[in-house]
């Protein structure tokens, strides 16, 4: 079974709170909040992938981002790997271009959303990287 990697993007406001995206209902996981990203294309760069995946998904442009963890999960019929950055600035205003549902949410509220099991350790990366 082959590895999905995806660039996955923890994006921050000057607040501190972080963007969630809800997954389409008919999609791999679907209904659970999610952090932002996409899959890799062939030759592309991670840089690369989560510009434009944030651009396709939210119409935002990150400017500046450091890597927070990195998770490799099994769901049975499906294996990823998660490359995950935080996102401490951008251009745009985030919207949800493919019509899902976003939300700003305070790290400590992250507990009150239901996340696919992959996304776990990137909460906790994420509280941790926070209560620094």
């Amino acid at each position: 079974m082959s590895i999905v990697h995806v660039a996955v993007g923890v994006i921050l406001d000057a607040q501190g709170k972080v963007l969630l995206s809800r997954r389409h209902v008919d999609s791999h996981q679907g209904g659970l909040w999610e952090f932002p990203g996409g899959k890799l294309e062939g030759g592309e760069k991670l840089t690369e992938a989560l510009a434009r995946e944030l651009d396709e998904e939210l119409g935002i442009q990150p400017q500046r981002t450091e890597p927070l963890i990195e998770v490799r999960h099994d769901y049975g019929d499906k294996q990823v790997l998660l490359d995950t950055w935080l996102v401490l600035d951008f251009s745009g205003e985030p919207r949800g271009r493919e019509q899902q549902p976003l939300a700003w949410v305070a790290a400590d509220d992250l507990g009150d959303y239901a996340f696919p099991a992959a996304n776990l350790p990137i909460v906790e990366a994420l509280q941790d990287y926070l209560s620094r």
